[in-house]
């Protein structure tokens, strides 16, 4: 156990995939597919340089499938979450939470990108918040999110 009181264990891979299987799941998207890559602060760094020109490491990119030229072809693949460990470590601290639990709001917060919603505005930010929470709860427990709530609610044009 950390000073903090937060019970430090490793996780695994597969322990994030069911997670975001039961994300998928929770809003009734069961046939879509996801990649999900966790890297270092040095890859995310070089992609966040390349792909948004702001050159320095974030915590989760989304790169959406179904958006721009092409994005029709396959709807059921909704894209790439990276996702870099190095900086959900240092935020889990930070927050004292367990690593497990800060990845699953990053995992969550990039399917939400992935679905088209943004935080530009505190509207889109408490949007985008509320469902973040419900996807957490569901990974964690498995249960069904009104997908009404997700595909009511605002998102980026």
């Amino acid at each position: 156990m950390s000073s903090t009181g937060v019970v430090r264990r490793p996780f695994s891979n597969r322990a994030i995939a069911q997670r975001a299987e039961r994300m998928l799941a929770a809003i009734r998207m069961e046939q879509a597919e996801v990649s999900i890559l966790l890297c270092d602060d040095e890859t995310i760094h070089q992609l966040n340089r390349d792909y948004r020109g702001k050159d320095r490491p974030t915590d989760v990119l989304a790169f959406a499938m179904r958006e721009g030229e092409g994005g029709g072809v396959q709807p059921s693949m909704l894209g790439d979450i990276v996702i870099s460990i190095d900086t959900t470590r240092r935020q889990a601290h930070e927050r004292g939470l367990a690593i497990v639990e800060e990845a699953t709001f990053l995992l969550a917060h990039g399917l939400l990108h992935l679905l088209g919603y943004d935080h530009r505005d505190e509207d889109e930010r408490r949007v985008m918040m509320a469902l973040t929470d419900g996807l957490r709860a569901a990974a964690r427990r498995g249960r069904v999110v009104d997908k009404s709530a997700v595909a009511g609610a605002p998102r980026r044009s």
